[in-house]
This record gives C-alpha cells, sequence and structure tokens, in this order.
C-alpha cells in the first residue's frame, strides 16, 4: 500500500470521527434546542422556550438578542440592554448583569455620584440568590423599588476608621453590609452615600458602592475599599418561569400548558408561573414535545446498581439472576445468591427479627429518656430566663389581681396552634407577634421574642414585672410571659382596631378619624408618655414612639405598645448611653449624633406623630422632592414660609378648629426643636393638649409659627440612621453631582 494511499486513507478516518462527534453534539443540543434554532451566543446555550429568532422562542418574553457587534457576540434579554450571561433549564435562573452605584470623592472635596437603575418586565430578582451589598467605610446604601403598586425600600450600613479593622470574607457592616430582597422584585435603584464625605479615611477608601448580586459570586476583600476592580457591573440571578398561573389552573388549558410528555410541574417559588422539570429517569427539556427523553441506565453502570442482568424500562430499570441464583440483583440488596446459601439467609432473617424488637424495646426506652431530657430543658431554660428572679419579684405581689401570670410552653402553643403561620399578626427587628386564644376564651397577643442576651436577664425581669403593674387604661397591657422557651415569649391584651399608622394612612380610613379624635388620641397618647417618664417607680423611655406603635380600640382609644426598645431609667441618670435604635423619620437627630438617650427623645418622635396626625403624609417619602422627603423637615419649612394650611390633611380643616390647628402646629414645633434640653416635657405637652382640646370656638389666640423655625429649621446634611422592626435603613444626604444609569430589558 503506497504512501498516497495511506494518507487517503487517514483523512476519511478523521472525516468519520468528526461527523461522529458532530452527531453527537448535535443529538445532546436537540435534547434542549428548538429544531433549526441558534444553540449558543458566544458561548452561552440558549435552551428553549428561549430563542434568538421567532419560532425558536414561547413568546417574546423569551426573546434573546444575540448581538454579533462584539467579538464574540453578547447576549442581551429581550431588546434591551441586560447582557445574559448563563440560562438555568433545570434550575429556572438567568443570570445577568446589573449595575453598580458609587459615591466616589477626591482631596479636592469634589464628588461623583451614580445611582444605578434596574427595570424588568418578566422574571424577578431572585431572592434567595441574590443579596444587596454596600462597600465601604462611611457608607450607608438603599435600594428602592416598586413592589404590587407600593414603593418599598431597604437598605444598610457600614462604618470603620481604619483597613486593619476590616475581614476579609466578612460582610457584617464593617467595611461590607449585605442584606435580603423582597420576593417578586421586578425593579429597583440603588444609592449610596456617606456621613463625613469619606475625610477621615479617602487614603484607604475614596469610594462607597453598592448593588445587587449573586450571593455566591461576590467575597469581600479589604482591596475592594481602594478600588472595587474598576467593575461597573455584577452578576444578578433572575428567577423564570411560565405564564402568570399556578400548575393547577395552567392544566386546564392543554392546549396552551407548556409542560410536555414524562415531566413533571411545580409553583415557582417567586409568586408567580409554574416551572416544569423531567421526570425521575428521564433527561431532555419537558418544553419541547419531545424533549424529555427515557435515559438507557443498562448502558452507563454508574446509573444503575445490578450485579448481573439490567433490564432497562421507561423511566428506571430491573435488576435479573441468572438461573440457579436468587435475590433481586442489586448491588444495595442482596445481590444474586446461590441457592445453597438461601438457608442461611433465612436464618439470618430469623435473628434479624429477634435483633429489629430488641432495638424496638430500645427505642422506647429512648423515648422516655428523651422526654425526661426535654422535662429538663425547658426547666434550665426557665432558670436560665430568669424564672426563680421573677418568681422572687413576684413574691411580695401575692395580694394584687393585676400581677403578672406565668405561662407554661404548652398553653401558648395549643393558643397559637403550634404557632402557625396563619395566626402571625406582626413581624419585626425585636421578634414575631401570634394571635392566640387562651383556654379561658381570651384573645391575646403573644411576642415571641429574639434570642434574649443572658447578662441583661435580670434588667429583662425588672422589666416585666414594671410594666406588668403598669395599670394605666392607654397602655396595651402586658398580661404574662413563658420562660420554659430558649427565648422568652411574651402575652400581651389584643387590641382589635389596628394601628393609628393604617387609619391615618389608608384613605379608606383616615376620614373615619375627625379633628376631635385626632386631638383626643394625641393627648391619650402624650398622657402615657408622661406616666412613664414621671409618674412609674422607675421611669421608663419607650424609644420607638410612632403611629404604628399606637394601637386603636374599637372606640378609637389610643393604646400605646411594644415596649421591646423601651429602656428603664435609674434614678440617679437623667440620660443613657445606648446603641442608637429607632425609626427612620421619628428619629431624635440629638440623639442619633451623641447616643445619649433621653426622656426628650421620645419627645422627638411625638413631635413626629403630631405633625403626622396633622398632615396625614408618611414621615418620609422618596415619592416627594428631595426637600420634602422629610415631613419634620418639610413641615418646619412650611411653618417657617406660613404654607401651614397647605400642607394639612384635607378631612380636618373646618373654620371652627382652625385655632385649635395653629395651637397644635405650635406644640409640634417645639417637640422638633433640635436641642432636647429646649423641648417641652412630656407632661407640659400632655397640660398643654389638655388646654387646647378645652379651647372655645370663638377664642381667638395669635400665635406666632414662624418666631422660632428660624434657628429650628435647616436642611439636612448628614444621616438618619435606623434599625427598627418595620421600616427601612436608610441613609439621606444631599448631593452635589448626581448621575442616573437607567438599565431595562427592553420593554
Amino acid at each position: 500500500m503506497d504512501y498516497q494511499c495511506i494518507k487517503l486513507m487517514h483523512a476519511v478516518l478523521l472525516w468519520v470521527i468528526a461527523a461522529a462527534a458532530a452527531a453527537a453534539a448535535g443529538t445532546a443540543s436537540a435534547q434542549t434546542i428548538a429544531p433549526d434554532c441558534q444553540a449558543t451566543c458566544g458561548g452561552v446555550t440558549i435552551p428553549y422556550p428561549f430563542g434568538t429568532m421567532e419560532g425558536c422562542y414561547l413568546n417574546r418574553n423569551y426573546l434573546i438578542t444575540c448581538n454579533n457587534t462584539f467579538s464574540p457576540p453578547k447576549p442581551f434579554l429581550r431588546t434591551g440592554n441586560i447582557e445574559v450571561l448563563n440560562i438555568s433549564l433545570v434550575d429556572h435562573y438567568l443570570r445577568v448583569l446589573t449595575a453598580v452605584g458609587s459615591d466616589c470623592y477626591d482631596e479636592t472635596g469634589g464628588r461623583r455620584q451614580v445611582t444605578a437603575r434596574t427595570t424588568l418586565s418578566r422574571f424577578p430578582f431572585s431572592n434567595t440568590r441574590n443579596k444587596f451589598t454596600a462597600i465601604g467605610c462611611d457608607t450607608f446604601a438603599v435600594i428602592m423599588n416598586g413592589m404590587n403598586g407600593q414603593s418599598i425600600s431597604t437598605g444598610c450600613l457600614s462604618m470603620c476608621d481604619s483597613i486593619q479593622s476590616v475581614t476579609n470574607g466578612s460582610c457584617s457592616g464593617i467595611g461590607c453590609c449585605q442584606t435580603s430582597i423582597p420576593k417578586g422584585l421586578l425593579n429597583f435603584n440603588v444609592t449610596v452615600s456617606s456621613f463625613s464625605n469619606h475625610s477621615d479615611i479617602l487614603s484607604f477608601n475614596p469610594c462607597s458602592y453598592t448593588f445587587l448580586t449573586e450571593e455566591d459570586s461576590f467575597n469581600f476583600s479589604s482591596a475592594d475599599l481602594i478600588d472595587l476592580q474598576n467593575r461597573s457591573h455584577v452578576p444578578t440571578v433572575l428567577d423564570w418561569a411560565v405564564g402568570e398561573q399556578t400548575c393547577e389552573e395552567a392544566r386546564k388549558n392543554s392546549t396552551s400548558f407548556a409542560c410536555q410528555a414524562n415531566s413533571i410541574c411545580f409553583d415557582s417559588n417567586n409568586d408567580y408561573g409554574y416551572q416544569c422539570n423531567c421526570l425521575a429517569g428521564y433527561q431532555g427539556n419537558p418544553y419541547l414535545p419531545s424533549g424529555c427523553q427515557d435515559i438507557d441506565e443498562c448502558e452507563d453502570p454508574n446509573l444503575n446498581q445490578c450485579t448481573k442482568n439490567c433490564i432497562n424500562t421507561l423511566g428506571s430499570y430491573t435488576c435479573s439472576c441468572p438461573k440457579g441464583y436468587h435475590g433481586d440483583g442489586r448491588q444495595d440488596g442482596e445481590g444474586c445468591i446461590p441457592d445453597d446459601r438461601l438457608l442461611a439467609i433465612k436464618i439470618a432473617i430469623g435473628i434479624s427479627v429477634g435483633f429489629l424488637a430488641l432495638i424496638i424495646g430500645s427505642s422506647w426506652l429512648y423515648w422516655i429518656h428523651k422526654r425526661r431530657k426535654f422535662i429538663k430543658l425547658k426547666e434550665k431554660f426557665f432558670w436560665q430566663n430568669g424564672g426563680l428572679m421573677l418568681q422572687q419579684q413576684l413574691s411580695g405581689q401575692e395580694g394584687s389581681n393585676e400581677t403578672v401570670k406565668i405561662f407554661t410552653a404548652e398553653e401558648l402553643e395549643k393558643a397559637t396552634n403550634k404557632y402557625d403561620e396563619g395566626k402571625i399578626i406582626g413581624t419585626g427587628g425585636y421578634g414575631t407577634v401570634y394571635k392566640g386564644i387562651l383556654v379561658d376564651g381570651r384573645t391575646v397577643a403573644i411576642k415571641k421574642s429574639k434570642i434574649v442576651d443572658q447578662s441583661q436577664i435580670e434588667q429583662f425581669i425588672n422589666e416585666v414585672v414594671i410594666l406588668s403593674q403598669i395599670n394605666h387604661r392607654n397602655v396595651v397591657k402586658l398580661l404574662g410571659c413563658c420562660l420554659e422557651t430558649e427565648v422568652p415569649l411574651l402575652v400581651y391584651e389584643f387590641i382589635t382596631n389596628g394601628t393609628l399608622f393604617d387609619h391615618i394612612h389608608d384613605e379608606g380610613k383616615a376620614s373615619n378619624i375627625t379633628w376631635e379624635a385626632r386631638l383626643r388620641i394625641a393627648a391619650e397618647t402624650a398622657e402615657v408618655l408622661s406616666y412613664l417618664h414621671s409618674a412609674a417607680s422607675i421611669p421608663i423611655i419607650h424609644r420607638d414612639v410612632k403611629s404604628n406603635n399606637i394601637l386603636l380600640d374599637d372606640n378609637y382609644t389610643a393604646k400605646v405598645s411594644d415596649f421591646g426598645a423601651s429602656r428603664l431609667v435609674p434614678m440617679d441618670q437623667s440620660q443613657l448611653s445606648t446603641m442608637v435604635q429607632g425609626t427612620l423619620g421619628y428619629l431624635d437627630p440629638e440623639y442619633l449624633q451623641t447616643s445619649q438617650l433621653t426622656e426628650k427623645s421620645d419627645v422627638y418622635s411625638f413631635g413626629v406623630v403630631l405633625v403626622e396626625l396633622l398632615t396625614g403624609k408618611q414621615v418620609l417619602s422618596f415619592d416627594r422632592s428631595e426637600e420634602q422627603r422629610s415631613l419634620a423637615m418639610y413641615f418646619l419649612s412650611s411653618l417657617k414660609e406660613d404654607r401651614l394650611f397647605q400642607v394639612l390633611e384635607n378631612y380636618i380643616m373646618k373654620d371652627e378648629n382652625t385655632q385649635q390647628i395653629k395651637e397644635v402646629a405650635t406644640l409640634a414645633k417645639k417637640c422638633l426643636r433640635v436641642k432636647g434640653e429646649e423641648r417641652p416635657t412630656m407632661k407640659d405637652v400632655t397640660m398643654e393638649l389638655e388646654r387646647i382640646r378645652k379651647m372655645k370656638n370663638n377664642r381667638r389666640i395669635d400665635v406666632d409659627l414662624n418666631s422660632e423655625v428660624e434657628y429650628l429649621f435647616s436642611k439636612p446634611s448628614g444621616a438618619y440612621i435606623h434599625d427598627s422592626s418595620d421600616s427601612t435603613t436608610l441613609a439621606y444626604d444631599s448631593m452635589k453631582y448626581h448621575v442616573i444609569l437607567p438599565v431595562n430589558d427592553g420593554r
């Protein structure tokens, strides 16, 4: 055979190998890609229901635009500018790139701020795979979004004074912070700013950054404080599904139901649509008519457990033994065993039955032991949570009918149907509140607290005892507690008519609260705070006064609630040094700056509630202009410019109550003074409100609303910080240079 012949045979052999490989690749692609459709774009596989051209995708929501002006080409979601990194057919997610927001400073005082925005028409951001992240040592970041017609905001705060205090890989608030996002999020704006313009940390941290990113793709490093590696975009995960119906609803229309033969349907975990996967024992694309094909487990030893004969079946396989053997033919069972060993197996079975009886008896003894251990654990929690201390405190109150009751864990578990999620009536930073019905028929609110610091058990017990003795008709009554669980449970009386916040800001309810009712609610709330500050045996600072913590009964009588953030004030002290806590919009600016908590902090928060009652507006709203975002500042500005009656709630405007409204506005202005020492006490506020309520309609008093506004009112240049249960952690800063990067999916 000559050289030319050998060379020709070699070429033919290479061609055959190449053709076989191409056929194999075509078969693999056919399992996920629609026929005659583009399989990839720039290395990204595009499985059906996604596609790059008409006829290759389910509908235009699944269009992938392959932009060939790049080298290599890049795929984009629909006709927009959101680049696609990966499409998962099994886990139903899309990895895309979203923009990074930043806030940078230089030595000359220059500033550049970038707010990144992303808008989608379909496929919400995954709330389980993404984290909202902020990077910086003088940083507060906010993510604002709209869901179901409502504006929702959340954020986080990151602080540090040196790069040595930063821990690589940790996003706990020192140099880096992260927080979760809600379900169903389709659009957001991310904004980042600072407290001190990075003036003290400019050498190692000139910029703050914020973004929504795939949690597993980002690992924080101290080097990110110097430069985020010039990254303008980060990977983010979207959840995708089919349609807007559940599986049960979609099956009713067989012509449009997307799940094909040999597949299973399950509802999306992100609040809309459904998803399809191949059944066990099948592989391919469940959205294509021929997508899910049977797997021949017998062809691959790794897919079956047979020791001898393997027989493939639809979706599975069976094993058999040759003649003269018994067993199931599997490696994980008896396998194929010769007949002469069958007798030995039967004997072994008899021994096994006896051993099983021994195990059952041992298990019964173990259950008894575990039950006793559980009882001991409850006793341990009882003493650990201060049960002995509480019993000693209550022993001197046996003659009182109002003493706190110590409930058992079983009582409260039965009252809440084992803490059924349907019984939840509120959640927050201090715990979860359940509605419960006790065995005597009383309806109560049961608060399941978070982990309690063991060093503060004595203070917790003292606080429980004191609150249980507060016999004020406008305070939500503490009925008792349970100390037999790892975290304490508190039991309160149940108030039926919701919060003052709901009644002020719900248009359907706001008109039901007349000016007289609002004035009475304000007076009742002020009387409670005055009582806590002045009349309680040990003064109590509420520390979270807001309309959400003022409940209303059926007669619209005010009931002050939620003492989870409250602090007892020792007799020899007028102020306490604490970690700053409170709710954005209500937080005392002096307390924010100094961390010194005083009774005047409650006065400021109450002043904000007064303004809320007068105006009917949210205390903080990003739907308003920058000058109007803070209701307190906007209110003071309106007083200064003599525009009070332009910001009042329409429902309370009447000629006969004009003078009362002016008087209340003046009182609110005094409560909102920047310096706490210049604010009135709650006792003075209570007396003033009672005087205003008794005013006659024809009484005329000239009130100069602007006399004290000039030095009180100033545009905020610092920040409000908040770590509360039902509001957003947020910061606010005036902007020297503001850039918005719009990102959308081509709607």
